[in-house]
């Protein structure tokens, strides 16, 4: 039995310090918007092994897992103390997601969780799930959190155990480790992706919702919405408004809300969010990009047709496959910004770019036509324009020849 349980610890022990220590690089060439990394930045074997296994050779002599640990995804993120953190959704095998710092010297890579998970305190209602908690580092001085409180439907019929009720529960911090439970969001709909603008807006705090009619369909909710509130500490939605709308046949004409808060830019307020479309393999979430107004950040300045982000490869695979979900990107001083995103709930992955970029695609890229014939006309505009850059060169020759060179 000691050789069992010595020999196990070694494995695991050395194959959780290579994949802590692992170095990521960007895939290149990109797409010039942004650039990918060829390893995820946090999943389920980056969990510490003190919260995976009894390290006791006398109640653990076979060196099992204890507490499994399924996926690690939906991500917040800010940084702090010149490091880069996500607040993390840790799903266990039991279903139960729970928050956890990770923490990275420079957010591409070497993510390691803090020692403990974070403690969320319970109203006098408990949460059966939380989860996909955004940060806001307020102007108020607080950091707050939002996020998802799933509760049993009390209205279900009986033998209905999978009916449920979405609220938004808030917290607030100054240190991420100690947080104070306020009451959850009042509201006539179901929320769920709920975000706090980082600035008041005409002395009120202001949120980003997504209001539905059930804990899954949006129903008659017509897209990401906006909310003044008086008071944070007793937060009520009473006027609500869309300000980024669901079309038909486009990236979010099931569902779309807001991701991360916006960052503020000199050309307005950059938003990500996703969009989810019904396919035959499901739904399908993909990212997208939106401006609004400096000064009214409810009023939309542009919007590029289509996604930003839409899984490839392995990001494909996973609990809930087909599914990109990102609610915590950081901007940096220099401009850069970090978007971490979590594919199919399982693990999360960071692409990097930065302010500048992503507001000239945000700024030049074409909107939704909405039509068929309006892609063609955009496509045949750009052709027409290199065709006249390229004085009658077709781009087959320019291209064998830039080869060439």
């Amino acid at each position: 039995m000691e050789n069992i349980f010595a020999e196990r610890l070694k494995e695991v022990t050395t194959n959780h310090k290579e994949i802590l220590l692992r170095k990521n690089k960007p895939i290149l060439p990109s797409n010039g918007i942004f650039e990918r990394y060829e390893h995820p930045v946090l999943t389920a074997d980056h969990a510490p092994l003190t919260w995976r296994y009894d390290m006791s050779p006398v109640t653990n002599p076979y060196f099992m897992e204890r507490f499994g640990i399924n996926g690690t995804f939906n991500a917040g993120a800010i940084k702090w103390n010149d490091k880069y953190l996500m607040l993390v959704r840790v799903e266990g095998n039991d279903r139960k997601s729970f928050f956890a710092v990770a923490e990275s010297p420079n957010g591409i890579d070497n993510f390691r969780f803090w020692e403990y998970p974070v403690v969320i305190p319970e109203t006098e209602t408990p949460d059966i799930n939380v989860y996909d908690m955004r940060l806001t580092s307020h102007e108020d001085g607080w950091i707050y959190g939002i996020f998802c409180s799933e509760r049993k439907d009390p209205d279900a019929s009986q033998g209905d155990l999978s009916s449920a009720i979405a609220s938004a529960g808030i917290v607030r911090t100054k240190d991420l480790k100690n947080w104070e439970r306020l009451p959850d969001l009042k509201s006539k709909s179901q929320q769920r992706n709920v975000v706090l603008h980082p600035e008041f807006v005409n002395g009120k705090y202001a949120l980003y919702t997504r209001p539905q009619d059930g804990f899954i369909d949006a129903g008659n909710g017509g897209g990401i919405g906006w909310a003044l509130i008086d008071d944070i500490a007793n937060a009520e939605v009473k006027d609500e408004k869309i300000i980024n709308h669901r079309y038909y046949h486009t990236i979010k004409e099931v569902k779309n809300g807001e991701g991360p808060h916006p960052i503020k830019t000199e050309k307005g307020w950059l938003h990500l969010a996703h969009g989810v479309r019904a396919c035959a393999a499901g739904l399908r979430y993909v990212l997208y990009l939106y401006l609004t107004d400096l000064e009214q950040p409810d009023m939309l300045i542009a919007e590029p047709a289509g996604h930003l982000l839409a899984p490839i490869g392995n990001e494909r695979v996973g609990d809930v496959s087909n599914v990109l979900f990102s609610n915590g990107w950081i901007a940096d001083d220099d401009g850069t910004v970090f978007i971490y995103y979590a594919s199919c709930d399982t693990r999360m992955h960071v692409a990097t770019s930065s302010i500048d970029r992503l507001l000239d695609y945000c700024l030049n890229t074409a909107p939704d036509g909405y039509r068929s014939e309006t892609s063609v006309q955009t496509l045949k505009g750009i052709i027409d324009k290199n065709k006249n850059l390229l004085n009658g060169v077709t781009v087959q020759q320019y291209t064998t020849e830039t080869i060439i060179q």
